[in-house]
């Protein structure tokens, strides 16, 4: 049985409150790496596409108003 094999058993047999628990750590834990690497895209250069788009989109009156 590989590690991942054993880990799946073990979520598996969790009662419903430490299944509820470990889902919102995973959920957590996933948008914390997400933020992570915007942050280091942007710090980057990497997102600037957007903005030069957003611009473009601006200068031709094709924005809607939030």
């Amino acid at each position: 049985m590989t590690k991942v094999q054993e880990i799946q058993t073990a979520i598996e047999s969790l009662p419903r409150e430490e299944y509820i628990r470990l889902r919102k750590w995973f959920s957590e834990r996933d948008w914390e790496q997400w933020d992570t690497q915007i942050e280091a895209d942007s710090k980057a250069g990497k997102l600037d596409f957007l903005i030069q788009e957003a611009m473009e989109e601006k200068s031709k009156g094709r924005l809607k108003e939030l």
